[in-house]
Formats: structure tokens, sequence, C-alpha cells
């Protein structure tokens, strides 16, 4: 039986162990021999004694219906037990205690057999009332208990929309443990009678409760304040759940304190049904879509349309003879809500007034924004957006060289004097990493010291990167803002929506970090703490300032957005993207800017179906967000040890690693594999409380040049063609695996079984191979995997589109547009004219965005000078699909003649 210390959550841990409870005691039902039985035995009390640790915080089958089973195990009624745990069992893999009563006993099987949860359709089960549990924390005996339960689970009615039922808890690390293992509870009860400690296992206390601040902070904790900061502390774990106080405490003590997640305070009453009343409010706050709501509505009222769209009702579908099968397909639904009205209880999303206003609302509440704003096209569209909204024409912006593509145009578009800031590369995998914050500095320095710090207006970041490295997001605004303290901040989230709902993710994000940032600079502490660093700095010389850890000033403003493919990572329809905003000067300065940006990119006729996906989104993630994460967190830490542990897929294939994806300097915790096969898991928490850069754990990127294969060949001709597995990211040795919320373990089993179908097939090719095919085989690999070509940084703009040569930001725009006219261009090819020119030291300059995929970004922009090392880099590249370069032409070059117009305006136009 694996150890717990094997498992990455409580709740694959609980599943794996009921399942492995019922194997037993069902093995021990069918006459096993004498040494048999002893083994079994063994095995169930060790299942039992594993399970007792994580019962007490779930509501089924409850600590009860737990105990008989143990009792009945200890007088040996095995066949009672058998059947009570496979109900067990069966009822939490489908979830059938969510939607019904689950009698244990054996002669209600045919009660069972009757509500098979599997025979139930989708649309019963959409009529079920939804299911959620809460959490009542006081240190109360079994008798009182009973109490409780009763009192608050009979104030249920026939009429309520939701069915919940209660767990009790006695103290303040069992509650914290509570809403970490069990993803039901939606609310909590705090009473006056909880007590601080748990008598939880020592090693599961220290693991999880570091994620709600410590066991150092909770041990601090005076009893007259530990519902308030029970309170406080969920709110850091699970900010999306309600909180209700039932206090002895007068108001005038309760007043000024931080109440966290608390929606109300009860003072020393027992008013049950008024506290049943705020729990399914507060519940159907969350539940609430209102845009879906009035589209379905919409859906369902009898409309003559005389406006555009005939496909509008489905009109002019079921009037065809000819394309009935897409009327087949699709069903009706989705054409009798398909409309470009905004009235009838619809609304506009370019001016919302009604339910679309109100969905970016509740959006916003959901992933901690002050604005949150819906976009039907893609976050392509919001990065325009956001870029357009805050830059203007000569503004100098800070941008990650690898960035996606809508970052780059979106410079041209705004007319930004672009400063690009080179990642360090991975050579060894053909991909970057990440910008180091000492680059970062750097560029800020020395923008400073030309006297340009005040032209500076943005840093744009990709926070994760495709390949699943994250930024110290808190800490990169921090020192930036000591060097610059109005700079604004984009971090393209795009990869990254899901983690406002998970602990150790959601101190990364953007809006976590800005809301942090808020708080803090409002302390004394905080400027106390920059008093006292600018007297050490007061001298210091700019290498010192890039070694220190640089506290912001208390008067910075923070200004940060994040745009977000909500339909990459959470449930959307395609294109279904959000911007959020955190901006204390967006109301002031850019609110009128960002609707002209708005209006610019977005459609006059959006998509209402991608609208009412991002709402109803919203709402499963504030309602089970926290579950799906984890599960999916748990399917690709499941692929890494399936991977790891076995030998001969080790042969072919190699998990990456923190350690062979961020440098050791940017590790300070140490931390260099998620899963170690002696060691078992690491907790992420510390990496990711503490590195530079930490790794996404739901990203696996598996190095496959071992196979002989590159990584494009193995995406399409073996994955994709032969097993129908599809991916997105490959690199030249590598191929990348993401799991998302939709990502189950049996999808995870299938593909190990793939690759060790595939490892097998390998070995028995090469068993039968001669020895020059062995020969061709091992140089095939030793090309993908030592014989790589380097990854080029940004060179430089050429002097005729740079304001000077004191620091290195560039006039894309000019660039871009220059390149319109075909007399200012020609074409040189790869392995001819072009060696040939840079061998005789000519200068050459892009006119156009090259992008090989992979690696899928920009290894030339316009305006930007070919160096040798771009030219090694692109000339080694093996890949099929190079844009913006054309094989029949070659590549796209400004003439000198071009430039040295270009160059005589820009010295005319400078200041004498």
């Amino acid at each position: 039986m694996h150890d717990m210390n094997d498992y990455s959550s409580a709740i694959q841990l609980r599943s794996d162990r009921w399942s492995a409870l019922r194997e037993a005691t069902s093995a021990l039902t069918r006459d096993p021999k004498p040494n048999e039985v002893k083994n079994l035995s063994t095995r169930v009390q060790d299942l039992f004694t594993s399970l007792a640790l994580i019962e007490p915080y779930w509501a089924f089958p409850g600590m009860a219906a737990f105990d008989h089973m143990r009792r009945q195990f200890q007088h040996n009624n095995l066949d009672d037990l058998a059947f009570a745990v496979s109900r067990v069992t069966r009822a939490l893999t489908t979830g059938a205690y969510r939607r019904r009563s689950i009698p244990l006993e054996r002669d209600s099987r045919d009660v069972e057999e009757h509500n098979d949860e599997e025979l139930l359709s989708p649309e019963a089960r959409a009529l079920a009332k939804p299911y959620f549990e809460v959490l009542i924390v006081d240190n109360v005996n079994e008798q009182q208990e009973r109490w409780l339960k009763s009192n608050v689970l009979r104030m249920r009615r026939p009429e309520d929309q939701f069915i919940y039922e209660a767990v009790v808890v006695p103290s303040i690390e069992d509650a914290l443990i509570a809403v970490m293992f069990n993803h039901n509870i939606q609310a909590i009860v705090v009473r006056p009678g909880l007590t601080l400690k748990s008598n939880m296992v020592e090693t599961i206390l220290t693991r999880y409760l570091a994620r709600a601040g410590g066991r150092e902070e909770i041990d601090a904790l005076l009893p007259e304040n530990y519902g308030p900061e029970l309170c406080r502390m969920i709110a850091k774990v699970r900010p999306e759940l309600d909180a209700y106080l039932v206090t002895e405490r007068s108001v005038e003590d309760i007043a000024g304190l931080d109440l966290g997640i608390c929606r109300r305070v009860f003072y020393n009453q027992e008013d049950f049904m008024e506290l049943h009343l705020n729990i399914l409010r507060g519940v159907q706050s969350r539940n609430k879509s209102p845009f879906f709501t009035a589209l379905v509505e919409y859906s369902k009222q009898p409309t003559g349309v005389f406006h555009a769209m005939p496909i509008s009702r489905g009109k002019s579908i079921t009037r065809s003879h000819w394309i009935q099968d897409m009327g087949a397909f699709y069903g009706p639904n989705i054409f009798l809500a398909e409309t470009s009205a905004t009235s009838g209880g619809l609304d506009s999303l370019l001016e919302p007034h009604g339910p679309i206003k109100e969905a970016q609302e509740l959006a916003s509440r959901a992933f901690g924004s002050k604005q949150t704003f819906f976009a039907t096209n893609g976050t392509s569209t919001c990065n325009k957006i956001v870029v357009q909204a805050l830059v203007r024409p000569g503004d100098i912006v800070l941008v990650d060289r690898d960035c996606h593509k809508s970052h780059h145009y979106g410079m041209v578009l705004a007319g930004a004097q672009v400063c690009y800031l080179d990642s360090y590369p991975l050579n060894k995998y053909s991909m970057y990493g990440a910008v180091p914050l000492r680059e970062i500095k750097h560029q800020l320095l020395a923008l400073k010291a030309a006297g340009k710090l005040d032209k500076v207006r943005m840093l744009l970041l990709t926070n994760c990167t495709f390949d699943g490295l994250v930024y110290n997001v808190e800490r990169m605004m921090e020192e930036c803002l000591a060097i610059k303290p109005d700079l604004i901040f984009l971090w393209d989230e795009a990869w990254f929506a899901f983690a406002r709902f998970n602990p150790t993710y959601r101190q990364r994000t953007g809006m976590n970090a800005a809301n942090t940032l808020r708080e803090r600079f409002k302390t004394e502490a905080h400027a106390k703490a920059y008093e006292a660093q600018q007297e050490e700095l007061k001298d210091a010389d700019d290498e010192t300032i890039l070694n220190t850890r640089l506290i912001p000033p208390p008067k910075s403003r923070v200004r940060v957005y994040t745009t977000q493919s909500t339909h990459k990572t959470l449930t959307s329809l395609r294109q279904g993207s959000m911007i959020h905003v955190n901006d204390q000067d967006f109301k002031g300065e850019v609110e009128q800017s960002f609707h002209e940006a708005y209006m610019t990119h977005t459609s006059t006729s959006p998509n209402y179906q991608i609208i009412a996906s991002l709402d109803v989104g919203r709402r499963q993630v504030e309602l089970e967000g926290f579950e799906f994460v984890q599960r999916q967190i748990e399917a690709a830490m499941s692929m890494r040890r399936a991977i790891t542990d076995h030998p001969l897929l080790n042969k072919y294939f190699k998990v990456l690693t923190a350690g062979d994806m961020i440098p050791e300097e940017y590790r300070e915790s140490g931390v260099t594999s998620y899963y170690d096969t002696q060691q078992g898991w690491t907790d992420m928490w510390d990496c990711w409380e503490q590195d530079t850069f930490v790794l996404d754990a739901t990203r696996v990127t598996l190095a496959v040049g071992g196979t002989g294969w590159d990584g494009d060949t193995f995406k399409t001709d073996i994955l994709m063609d032969k097993y129908g597995i599809q991916i997105n990211k490959t690199s030249r040795n590598t191929v990348l695996f993401m799991t998302n919320i939709g990502t189950t373990r049996s999808s995870v089993a299938y593909l190990i079984e793939v690759l060790v179908e595939i490892a097998k097939s390998l070995d028995e090719l090469l068993d039968d191979a001669s020895k020059m095919e062995r020969l061709s085989f091992d140089k095939r690999v030793a090309n993908l995997m030592e014989n790589y070509p380097p990854l080029p940084d940004f060179s430089r703009f050429h002097e005729a589109f740079r304001a000077d040569d004191v620091t290195s930001e560039g006039d894309i725009r000019t660039a871009f547009f220059l390149s319109y006219d075909e007399k200012n261009c020609d074409y040189l090819e790869l392995n001819g004219s072009l060696k040939e020119a840079m061998d005789a030291g000519d200068t050459i300059v892009s006119a156009s965005f090259i992008i090989p995929y992979p690696p899928g970004f920009p290894i030339l922009v316009p305006g930007q000078v070919v160096s040798q090392e771009i030219l090694s880099f692109m000339r080694a590249l093996d890949v099929s699909e190079i844009h913006g370069y054309r094989p029949d032409l070659g590549l796209r070059v400004f003439n000198d003649a071009a430039l040295k117009s270009v160059r005589a305006k820009h010295l005319s136009s400078s200041p004498k």
C-alpha cells in the first residue's frame, strides 16, 4: 500500500483507499486460504486506519457509518462489510450520494439496482438539486454533534434550490485541513466553542497548514480571536467560500477585525433557520449565471425575426432540403439561442447594462480583479486591447522577446518603442525559459541613466509560459516598482486561468499579487522597511541595486492587467477570453481609452454562445474549481510518476523536471523535481512560495529524442495518426502533454499504455536491427539530444529604427509599415545570397516577422538586424513551418536605400 507521501493530494488518496478496501473486503468473502486471510485482514485493518485520518472531514459516508463498518470487520460480519464498502465506493465513484440517500444495509440491494446512477440520463442528472457540504467548527461531544447536525438539517425544505449535509470538526487546524481535503464544502459555520489544535498526524498538519499561513501563525492566535482568524485563514486557501461566524462577543469587539470570507455574524443565538437561509443565499450568489439564464429564457420566447441572421431560431436550416444534417448534429437549442438582438432580456457586449454587465461583475469577484471584461475573439485580441488602451506612440514597453505574436503586433498598432528582453535559453531542448529579474532591472536602470524612465510605460511578460514556467509575480512587481513606481504590468496568463482556484497556484497570479501589494503598501511596516532601505542604498551603484531585493515606495501605484484564455484551461467555447484589471488609476486615466480600444477590436456581432459559456464557466469554477484543478494536478502528477517509475519508458523517454527547465540560481528552495522514485512526492508549496521561477505541474514536457524521432514527427506521425492522441506544443526533441480540468485518470492510463507500446516496438525494432541500422538510430538520437543549435538572443534594432545608441528600444511600427512598399524590400536566400552577404560583413535587416514552429515565437521582427547566431539557427532548423519566410524567394529584408531614407528622416526630425 502506497504511503501518503506517494500521493500529491488527499482526493486521489481517498479514492484509491476506498477502492483497495472494496477489493480486500470482497476477497475475504470468497473463502480465501488461511495464509491469505491473515494478509487480507491486515490490509483491511491498515486501510481502515489510513481512512480514519481522512473520513472525519467528509459528510459521506460519515463517521457513524465508517465506525459501524469497522465494527463489522472486528465482529467478522464480512458479507455485510463487503456490501457496505462496495456501496460507499460505488457512490463515491458515481457521485450518487450527491443525488440520493445511500443505504448501506444488504436488504437495500434492489433499491440500488433500480436507481443505478449509470442509467440516469444527463437530463435527469441536470434536474437533480445540486449538493454541497457545510463545515461546522465547534468542539462538541458526540451527542452535541448529533444535535447540531439535526438542527441544521431539519431546516431543509422541499422548495430549497440545493441540498446539503453537515460536517463537524473541533478545531481551527481541523477546519483548515477540511477545506483543503473536502472539495464539497461550500460554507463554514464557525461557532464559539472551537479550539486551536487537531489530533491529526503531525506530518499531514505541517504539509497542508503552510498554505493557510503555517503552524507558527496558528500557534500565535489568541483564544478570543479564534473565530475571526479562522475566517481570515480560510480566505487565503479558498476565497470563494462563505463563512458565518456565531459569536458571544459584542459588536464593538468584532468591528475592525479582518473577517476574511465571513458573510454574516450571528450574535449568541441559535437561529438555525436564518443560518440556513443565509447559507443557501450565499451559494446561490455563486450559482448565478445571469447571461446564460437570460439566453435560455430568450430561446423559449416565440419570436418573429425581422432582423439579421437567417440562422436565428434555426429557420434557414429547418426550411432547407440540403443542410438538415447540421440541424440534426447540433440540435435545436443552439439555433433558438442564436440572435443579434440586444433587447428582449439580453444585452450588448459593447455597452453592457444588463446580464452581461452582471456576468462580468461576477467574473471580477471570482478572479479577484477590480474590473473584468469578456472577449469573444480570443486572448490575441485581449492583448491588443490592453496595449492599445495603455500605450501611446513613443512609449517604451519592455517585452519578453518570446511572447505570443499578438503582443508584437500590438506594439506595431500602438506605435511603441519596444525594448525586447531575453529569456534564459534551454538549448538542450530548443526552448526558452523566462526573463530573469536581473535582466529587467538592468534594462530599467539603463533607461533611468539615459533619462528615459519617464517614457517607460509597461512591462509585458508571459505567465505562465507555454512550457509551464511561472514567475514570482509579486517579487517581480515589487522590485520593478522600486525603480519605476508607476510602471504598468501586463501579465499574459492565457494558459493560467485555472490558477486562481488552487491555493498553491493562486499566489503567483497577477490579480492575487496586485491585491497583496495594495494591502501591503498601506502598512506602517512597509513604510519603515522602505525608509530603512533607502538610507542603506543612498549612494549605491547599479551593481549593488541589481543584487538587492528592492522595496518599492509606499506611494507606488499598483497597475496590473492580466489576459486570460478561459477557453484554454477552463470551461468555455473556443475564443472565450477575459481581461482582468487591477489598476488604481483605471477610473481616472484609462477607462475612456480602454473603452475605445475595446470598441476598436471587439466585433459588433459577438457570439452569444461564447459569452454564455464564459458566464457558466465562471459559475463552475466558483463552485467546483478547487476540486477540478486539484484533479487536474493529480492527473499530471500520476503521469509523471508512471513514466518516471517505468523501466522500459526510461530507456526512451524522460519527464523534464524543474531542475531540467530552471537553472539552479532561480530555485532558491533547492527543489529539483516534484516526484522522485526513491523519495516520493515533494510538496510543491515550498518552491512556489520561494523560488524565482517554478514549473507548472499540469504541463508535462517529455523528452522524446531517445526514440530517434523529433518532436514534430512524434506528435503527428506517431501520437496523432497512429493513436489519436492530440497535443499542441513540440520542440526539436520534446513534446508537451497538458492536463486540464477535463482530463481523467483513464486518459492518463491510455497515454501510458501508448508510450509503453511505442517503447516495446522500439525494443523489437532495435533487437532485429542490423549494425548499420543501429548506427543510424544512434546517430539520429545523438543529433536530437546532443547536436542541438544554440538559441539566439535578440540581436538589436537597426539604427534607422532607434532614437539613439544609448538604450536598446526600437520603433517596430515604422519598420512594419516600411515593408508595405515592395520597392523597399529585397529577398535573400537562406543558404545562398543571405549567407554570402553576411559573410561579406553586410548589415541585413529583416522586413518581416519570422516565426518558426517550433519554437513558435518571432526569431526576427521588422527592423531587427540578422545576426550570425540567428542565421545559424535558421539554417539548422528542420521544421516544416516558418511563418514569414518564403522558401521560393527567401528572407524578406530592407534594402540600403530604404534604410538610408528612414535614417535621414529620423535625423532631420531629431532635436538639434
